[in-house]
C-alpha cells in the first residue's frame, strides 16, 4: 500500500455533523488521506442554530495533542473553532513544541448572526501566538475586518484589508469571498501580491460547514505536496462542488455533500 498522509484537525464538534471536526475527517476521507482530532468544544447544534456548547478543559486540549503527536505524526494541521483564551495558549504551546510543516488556520471569530465569539484577550493570543505558525489563514469578510479594521464591501476592500493583515502579521492570506453579492470571488495575498479565484454564485443556502470544509481540503493537498496556491485552487473546486451537489437536509441552513466525488462516481 502506498504512504497515507495524515492530516490533523484541532477544532469543535458539530452534532448535526455538517461543520467542525466531522466536516473536517468527512473532507479528509474525500481526499483519501488519515484524518485525526483534537476536540476543543462539544456543540449542540443543528441546521437551525447553535444551542449550547461545552469547551474541553485546555490541560486535556493539550493531552490530546501529545497523543497524537506522540504515534502519528500529522502531515499538515487544521485549526478551527477556538473560543477560550486557555485553549489557544496551549494549542500554541503545542504546536510551537512539535512545529507541524503546514498549518492552516480558520480563524472563528464571528458568528453567523455577526456576534464575536472571541474577547479581546482570546483575539490577542490568537493574533500573537496561533497566527504566525499557520501557513495560510482564511478568514471570511466579517473576520478579515475584525483583523484588518477595513469595512468590506467589494473586492477592491478586500486587497485592502489583506495588505492590512499581511503588514501587521506577514501571512499568507485567504480572504473567502462568501459573503459577497454579486460573486464568491476568494483573494489569496502573500509575499507576491494578489491572486485571485473567480467563481459564480451557486443559489443554494445549503451551506453549513463551508469554511470548515473549504480549510480541512487546503490541508488535505498541502499534506500529499501540493503547494499553497494549487491547494487552495484544488480545495475551492471541491467545495464549489459540494455545494452544487444540492444536498438538502434539515430545515434551516443544511450541509454541503461532502462525498459528492465518489458519489458521483
Amino acid at each position: 500500500m502506498k504512504e497515507v498522509k495524515k492530516v490533523l484537525t484541532i477544532a469543535g464538534s458539530d452534532s448535526s455533523g455538517g461543520a467542525g471536526i466531522q466536516a473536517d475527517l468527512k473532507t479528509m476521507s474525500a481526499h483519501n488521506v488519515f484524518g485525526m482530532s483534537v476536540i476543543t468544544a462539544v456543540t449542540a447544534q443543528n441546521t437551525k442554530g447553535v444551542f449550547g456548547v461545552y469547551d474541553v478543559e485546555p490541560e486535556f486540549v493539550g493531552k490530546q495533542i501529545d497523543a497524537v503527536f506522540d504515534d502519528i505524526v500529522p502531515d499538515a494541521v487544521k485549526i478551527g473553532m477556538v473560543s477560550n483564551v486557555e485553549i489557544i495558549k496551549v494549542i500554541a504551546k503545542y504546536l510551537e513544541k512539535y512545529k507541524p510543516k503546514y498549518i492552516v488556520l480558520d480563524p472563528v471569530m464571528v458568528s453567523t448572526s455577526g456576534c464575536m465569539l472571541l474577547n479581546d484577550d482570546a483575539m490577542d493570543i490568537l493574533v500573537n501566538r496561533l497566527i504566525p505558525m499557520a501557513t495560510v489563514i482564511t478568514p471570511n469578510i466579517p473576520e478579515a475586518e475584525v483583523l484588518s479594521g477595513v469595512k468590506i464591501e467589494d473586492v477592491n476592500d478586500m486587497v485592502t484589508a489583506a495588505e492590512k493583515i499581511f503588514a501587521k502579521t506577514n501571512n499568507t492570506i485567504l480572504i473567502k469571498g462568501g459573503h459577497l453579492t454579486t460573486c464568491a470571488d476568494d483573494l489569496l495575498y502573500d509575499k507576491d501580491g494578489v491572486k485571485w479565484f473567480r467563481a459564480k454564485r451557486i443559489d443554494n443556502n445549503n451551506t453549513h460547514g463551508t469554511g470548515c470544509t473549504l480549510s480541512s481540503a487546503i490541508a488535505c493537498n498541502l499534506a500529499m505536496g501540493e503547494d499553497v496556491y494549487n491547494s487552495i485552487k484544488n480545495a475551492k473546486n471541491y467545495v464549489y462542488n459540494a455545494i452544487n451537489a444540492g444536498l438538502n437536509l434539515g430545515s434551516g441552513d443544511g450541509p454541503l455533500w461532502h462525498n459528492v466525488e465518489a458519489f458521483s462516481k
